[in-house]
């Protein structure tokens, strides 16, 4: 007889910011850090909380009772969440979720942060660095690039970031004059 045991491997994914409350019942305002904020609040939907250690909060999740949008914003119910008061006591909460780190999400051409850090950034067949990590900007998402010459930026644009290679654990770039200059020379 054989045994076989499946190691799952899981991250928590932020996936929404508890902004303010939003009236009497209990109800906040929802920053989202995610792309489908129908399927991750869905009625019963566990989340776990990062807060402070002092907050009343630390350790403990919320459940889902409703998301509704309100002037194209999304507002968010919690069960035991009841009025404004309970609801100010989560404000700047960060919502969790634990995600299988080698799932990746279901629209084409997108990538968690997680399968992103740690991958070789190659520009003309040369590698010039590792993604340190992704910055979320509101014009657009950055890889942050360790290089042997520091940090850089790098806008996660289609014409700059053309191919995102997660199984050969590589991202290729094309980036404008300037960009990484000192490195390309460096290298020949």
């Amino acid at each position: 007889m054989t045994l076989l045991i499946q190691i799952s491997k899981q991250t928590e994914l932020r996936v929404g910011r508890l902004l303010k409350a939003h009236g009497l019942k209990g109800a906040i305002k929802l920053e989202l850090y995610t792309d489908s904020p129908n399927e991750r609040f869905t009625p019963g939907t566990v989340l776990k909380l990062q807060v402070p250690d002092t907050s009343p909060w630390f350790g403990k999740t919320v459940t889902v009772k409703e998301l509704r949008w309100y002037n194209q914003a999304p507002v968010i119910f919690l069960e035991d969440v009841d009025d404004r008061d309970a609801a100010e006591t989560l404000i700047r909460a960060i919502l969790l979720i634990n995600a299988d780190v080698d799932t990746l999400p279901a629209e084409p051409d997108a990538w968690y942060d997680h399968q992103l850090v740690g991958l070789a950034v190659v520009r003309d067949g040369v590698v010039v660095g590792k993604v340190a990590r992704v910055d979320h900007m509101p014009a657009q998402d950055l890889l942050a690039v360790n290089t042997l010459n520091g940090e850089v930026l790098v806008p996660f644009v289609k014409a700059i970031v053309p191919v995102v290679d997660i199984a050969s654990g590589r991202v290729e770039v094309t980036p404008p004059n300037g960009l990484f200059e000192e490195i390309a020379e460096a290298a020949e």
